[in-house]
């Protein structure tokens, strides 16, 4: 990539720039940078469209002292907008390639929600949620169109177990600590995310059948478990192998600190039995579907399956619950997986309901309560 002993610079095939109230963002979403710069900025990167030496720059902003565009270069290659010919590339450049027909659009939302701050003070949230409700009411919960010709619909009927369960599925945050047994983790397992059969496609090979639905039977999604009180099973981080239904050790060790910090400071869940992180392999969906608007179906069949998670867990008797609040890069780390080419989407996890008790959306006492501190 060098040219007569000099270095070369190339803009980052990752960036997006929009208006951010009267300030102009430059944002590499691959690398997590965003920064505030002038418009001039944008006929820096312009020029830089491939590789090229700084001194064609310097012919081109001739107004400019040589000094000054190449202390705007050097500012670039710090905050990852351009980059250098000498410098390692890093291993995201090389996973990033697969997205190729999804960036900007999909690449953008995706690395950019990634690593978001939360909070776990549930009483602070409930003040700032009735104060916001004060200066701007919530939005109905349903639509009507008051004009429209209404016609009355019999009763759904719920007088068999399917329709019990379903309207029985609540999130829970409290559990007891008893231990999971090791036959309810493997049938949540199995019926959710396990092969069932498999077709062949003529031309193409063998394609899994599960109990969700997925976009091309490419099922993306994978399944780890994190395993903290399951009877017979040693604490760990597994991998669930869906065509053998078996669990796979990665890690041994699991504790409940560990948990909270995953789970982005949420404490309530530190007396799970296990938590399945759910994770995205976007190379399989990525080799049918090209178009950015693939991203949803990736999104959507990760809510497939923790619904059916859920209402498997209720069939079982057990306290279900599932967030998105992750800490994302913290999780991917202790799973082994680069955050791109796989990354983490989703958790759902179960434990054992507490004695006496029909179902317990917040816990009780929260203000002596303190959180391990999350990845932020």
């Amino acid at each position: 990539m060098k040219e007569s002993g000099n270095v070369l610079y190339r803009r980052s095939p990752h960036l997006v720039m929009y208006w951010q109230g009267s300030q102009l963002i430059f944002e590499n979403y691959a690398d997590g940078t965003r920064i505030s710069a002038a418009p001039i900025t944008f006929e820096i990167l312009r020029f830089f469209d491939r590789w090229r030496p700084c001194e064609g720059l310097f012919r081109r902003m001739d107004e400019f002292s040589q000094s000054s565009v190449r202390k705007a270069i050097t500012a670039l290659v710090h905050h990852s907008l351009l980059q250098r010919s000498d410098q390692t590339k890093r291993a995201i450049h090389d996973a990033m390639q697969t997205w190729e027909h999804w960036n900007p659009s999909a690449g953008f939302f995706h690395f950019s929600t990634k690593d978001v701050p939360y909070t776990h003070d549930i009483q602070a949230t409930g003040r700032w949620l009735r104060r916001r409700a004060q200066r701007c009411p919530i939005p109905p919960p349903v639509k009507s169109y008051a004009q429209a010709r209404e016609f009355e619909l019999p009763a759904p009927t719920v007088d068999s177990e399917f329709p019990r369960i379903l309207l029985a599925r609540r999130t829970w945050r409290n559990f007891s600590q008893q231990p999971m047994s090791l036959r309810h983790l493997a049938t949540l397992l199995g019926l959710t995310w396990g092969v069932q059969r498999w077709i062949e496609l003529p031309g193409l090979g063998s394609v899994a059948l599960k109990s969700s639905p997925s976009g091309g039977a490419l099922h993306p999604i994978e399944a780890y478990v994190f395993a903290l009180r399951v009877a017979e099973l040693p604490r760990g981080l597994y991998h669930y192998a869906p065509d053998k239904h078996r669990l796979e050790l990665l890690r041994r060790g699991a504790t409940s600190t560990q948990l909270v910090a995953h789970l982005a400071g949420q404490w309530w869940f530190r007396s799970a039995g296990a938590v399945i992180f759910m994770t995205a392999v976007f190379p399989r969906t990525q080799w049918k579907y090209q178009s950015p608007r693939a991203y949803r179906v990736v999104l959507t069949e990760a809510g497939h399956l923790c619904q059916t998670f859920c209402l498997v867990a209720t069939w079982l008797g057990l306290a279900p619950f599932c967030t998105m609040a992750l800490a994302d890069s913290q999780v991917e780390r202790h799973l082994g997986i680069d955050g791109v080419s796989e990354s983490v989407l989703y958790a759902a996890g179960a434990g054992m309901r507490p004695r006496g008790v029909d179902w317990t959306p917040w816990p009780q006492s929260v203000s002596k309560r303190s959180a391990p501190k999350g990845s932020r």
